[in-house]
């Protein structure tokens, strides 16, 4: 934090140095690149799709590929965009110097900022995913980054986790959280849950039905910290207040994918999370005015500017070179650096012109639940598209915990508070002369989680997509909603 452009390029020439005789190091003259501004112009910005078959070969065992050795664990990438799975390579050095580091360094934040932490005197419970070997090359082992995290424990801290192994890493999603919620319910000295948002509240509600509990201060009077990461955080506020009513409990985030620990909040009362500059990553950003170009013009930390999205472009101690991640940033300090995800390059709605981000609809809908006491479980958005004479405009599918008192009052709101907090969609909703009032259909309870399930897409680090640009999810959920009767 103290030195962080020095950090950023010396680790860049360890990348490089270590790289340099695997095929792609050779291939690209890691031997003979001085500089971040050299890397940049040798190296094109890869997406998947570049990588894949270079991850497949090292999936059969192949060494020295994109990184030195032989890779035997590789992490299943659970994002919102698309059905199909793509398996991140998780090095050693990747594995203990980036995932495992970032989870001491969260952990060092939450013991810097509260002293009477008590992580290492009770229990933390972590909502983990599963491993298993790849049927093609059983001597590679493929699963959730969340599973090999919990996989490769250190034995000092086995003691201080709940549930046992066995039971975290059981690839059965409903048998899991059945006994998990069996085991937990009875342990009184759990302080710390990590997991997906979505996810945790099926626990919880799990817990409550076991147990008869008004809420889980209840379950765990000892309390402290919920570790959430992967979705924002702020349609579930509400959410958590009535699991743990007490200004004592913590929330803190952290920005941990399946190809590296990123981020993590270094300050429980401020927003954004310090960058993890030290940890294996070496870092670049598209500002969003590049996002379209064939090979985007990147800036490096020292040029990022506050207040700006930009898409993540990665290099690390795993083989991902100048990796384009999907997800967007926003600084919110430059001293030290840290950020906030406002989304997911694929995840954004522009039809109109009005640009608007994840980070706007979270803000929106946190705003208009504030003002009408409602509580959100679960929401996506698309566009709707100009047809004849017709306006477009934008349609939402909510799924409320509890619902506002007047759904049309939640609706104008909710449309209202968009223009607040985003003024290209503001300017295209100005006397309607753009674009129409939002459409609002309510979702019955277990919708989301029933439509994951049938995708595929069920427990671990799975996510609700929340925009799209067209409307391949909406017209998914829309479908569902005919088959079940309308809470509207």
């Amino acid at each position: 934090m103290a030195r962080p452009h020095e950090v950023q390029r010396e680790l860049l020439r360890q990348l490089l140095y270590r790289a340099k005789y695997t095929e792609w190091g050779q291939q690209f003259g890691y031997g003979a690149i001085r500089s971040p501004k050299e890397y940049a112009a040798r190296v094109p910005i890869q997406h998947y799709e570049d990588l894949k078959p270079w991850i497949d070969r090292m999936m059969m065992g192949t060494r020295n590929v994109l990184w030195p050795g032989q890779v035997k664990w590789f992490s299943k990438s659970s994002g919102t965009t698309s059905g199909r799975s793509k398996f991140i390579p998780v090095s050693y050095e990747n594995l203990r110097q980036c995932h495992i580091k970032g989870g001491w360094d969260t952990m060092t934040f939450f013991y810097h900022q509260r002293p009477d932490a008590k992580q290492f005197a009770c229990k933390t419970l972590l909502m983990g995913g599963s491993l298993a070997p790849y049927e093609v090359y059983p001597k590679i082992i493929r699963g959730d980054i969340s599973a090999i995290m919990i996989h490769h424990m250190p034995w000092f801290a086995r003691p201080f986790f709940t549930p046992d192994f066995e039971t975290a890493l059981l690839p059965d999603f409903d048998v899991k959280i059945e006994r998990i919620a069996h085991i937990t319910s009875k342990e009184k000295r759990v302080v710390m849950v990590g997991g997906v948002p979505t996810w945790s509240v099926v626990l919880f509600r799990r817990i409550l039905e076991l147990t008869g509990k008004r809420h889980m201060l209840e379950v765990w009077p000892e309390f402290q910290v919920y570790v959430h990461g992967g979705v924002s955080f702020a349609p579930y506020k509400r959410q958590f207040r009535t699991f743990f009513p007490s200004d004592q409990v913590s929330y803190q985030e952290v920005y941990n994918a399946s190809e590296g620990y990123f981020a993590a909040q270094d300050c429980l009362e401020e927003e954004g999370m310090a960058l993890l500059l030290q940890n294996g990553v070496y870092y670049e950003f598209v500002p969003m005015s590049e996002w379209n170009a064939a090979q985007p013009q990147t800036c490096t930390l020292e040029e990022v500017e506050l207040g700006k999205n930009y898409a993540l472009v990665i290099s690390t101690n795993a083989g991902l070179w100048r990796y384009a991640i999907g997800d967007t940033v926003m600084f919110t300090s430059l001293h030290p650096y840290r950020i906030k995800v406002t989304g997911r390059t694929r995840q954004f709605i522009n039809v109109f012109g009005e640009e608007v981000m994840v980070e706007n609809t979270d803000k929106a809908l946190e705003l208009t639940c504030t003002q009408t006491g409602a509580v959100v479980l679960e929401y996506t958005v698309g566009p709707v598209y100009l047809e004849g004479h017709e306006k477009g405009g934008h349609e939402w599918i909510i799924e409320f915990d509890k619902l506002p008192s007047d759904l049309e009052v939640f609706r104008h709101l909710l449309d209202r508070n968009l223009q607040r907090v985003n003024s290209d969609y503001e300017a295209k909703r100005f006397n309607d002369m753009a674009m129409t009032m939002l459409r609002m259909h309510v979702a019955p309870p277990g919708t989301f989680f029933h439509w994951l399930k049938a995708r595929g897409q069920y427990g671990g680090q799975h996510k609700v997509p929340r925009l799209a640009n067209d409307r391949r999810y909406l017209d998914e959920l829309l479908a569902w909603l005919k088959k079940v009767p309308s809470a509207e």
